[in-house]
């Protein structure tokens, strides 16, 4: 076990803390509620990104050069939210901003731009298309290498600052050697993630036992598992907030919705047939957030995942692209958004 990992230690102090992280927002146990709908003025990098050609081979040997631990290739767009409560809330903290620089090159990547990017293996594809190729769903999304040049995390959406400084760390500390974010995280947040604490019920919720096998016979409807646990704040913000919506509520109810708690030993039988717990399905998808929600197809095949902040103007928007079948036509969510609103991007 390295030394480093007596970074574990200051975990409590940050979750007290997150409150001063970011004086303009609201927090409640490290979570962010704030409108998510398109902003009117586009974003820009901070001044502090990397003034990078975009060859991202070159990148991670000026990082080995210099030291420091990893790349941090960031993907965004000019009017999304997500990305500004990142921009300019998270990353604007002098703590997490200070980790951040002390320990990583940052890139910016336009998800819509036409700029070329050189990738680890040497393709040449411009913005766009290499966040079309790594499935970028939502913005903002991290994808971190190490000094090595190698893939060791992907943060897909926006994360509370307390959970984005723990991947920092993950990735920092090189944890990525011994166990997976799931496992680092859990370790972390033993004394909470495994309080008692009932899970929130909702009247679209299927009763068990959770036979969601659809590999044999098509479903009739898209299927949803949404994995939660007792005492998170943010799962409480699902279903008091979106899932308080009639129209996100009208959604939901053309669909097969289950929920699983995220660390029980309930029985499950996954769409692809399989017989697990719902811990050990959860492992098994790499799972580390909650709420998480999973779309499947009728026939059992994985659409998309939510595993992050979610609310509102996102939340409706993936689920018209589910039940409007957009995810035929369009590769990402991102881009199927784009077909819909040109002038107006998340």
């Amino acid at each position: 076990m390295r030394a480093c990992r007596v970074s574990l230690t200051i975990w409590a102090v940050l979750l007290l803390s997150a409150s001063q992280l970011a004086p303009a927002v609201t927090f409640d146990n490290g979570f962010v509620e704030f409108d998510d709908a398109p902003l009117e003025e586009p974003l820009s990098f901070p001044d502090w990104f990397k003034l990078s050609f975009l060859d991202l081979r070159e990148d991670v040997r000026e990082v080995k050069e210099s030291g420091k631990q990893g790349l941090m290739v960031y993907f965004g767009q000019k009017y999304c939210a997500y990305c500004k409560q990142l921009l300019e809330r998270d990353l604007e903290a002098g703590d997490i901003q200070a980790y951040t620089r002390e320990h990583f090159d940052v890139i910016g990547i336009d998800i819509h731009g036409d700029r070329t990017v050189t990738d680890m293996a040497g393709s040449e594809l411009s913005e766009s298309a290499l966040a079309i190729r790594d499935k970028t769903n939502f913005t903002p999304s991290m994808i971190f290498y190490n000094a090595e040049g190698q893939e060791v995390l992907r943060l897909r959406g926006y994360y509370p600052p307390y959970r984005f400084r723990a991947a920092l760390e993950y990735v920092a500390d090189e944890h990525y050697k011994d166990e997976d974010f799931r496992q680092y995280l859990a370790r972390a947040d033993v004394p909470l993630v495994f309080e008692p604490g009932d899970l929130n019920d909702e009247p679209v919720f299927l009763p068990g036992p959770n036979m969601l096998d659809r590999s044999v016979m098509p479903g009739e409807r898209p299927l949803v598992v949404f994995f939660e646990q007792g005492n998170c704040h943010a799962c409480d913000v699902l279903h008091t907030g979106p899932m308080r919506d009639p129209a996100i509520m009208a959604r939901f109810e053309q669909m097969e919705n289950v929920q699983l708690s995220f660390w029980s030993d309930t029985p499950v039988v996954t769409p692809s047939g399989e017989r697990l717990t719902a811990r050990q399905w959860g492992e098994k998808l790499g799972l580390f957030y909650t709420p998480t929600l999973i779309f499947f197809d009728n026939n059992g095949t994985e659409i998309m995942r939510v595993d992050s902040v979610v609310q509102f103007y996102r939340l409706r928007n993936v689920l018209d692209y589910i039940l409007s079948g957009g995810y035929l036509e369009y590769p990402t969510f991102q881009r199927w958004r784009t077909s819909r609103s040109p002038g107006l991007l998340e």
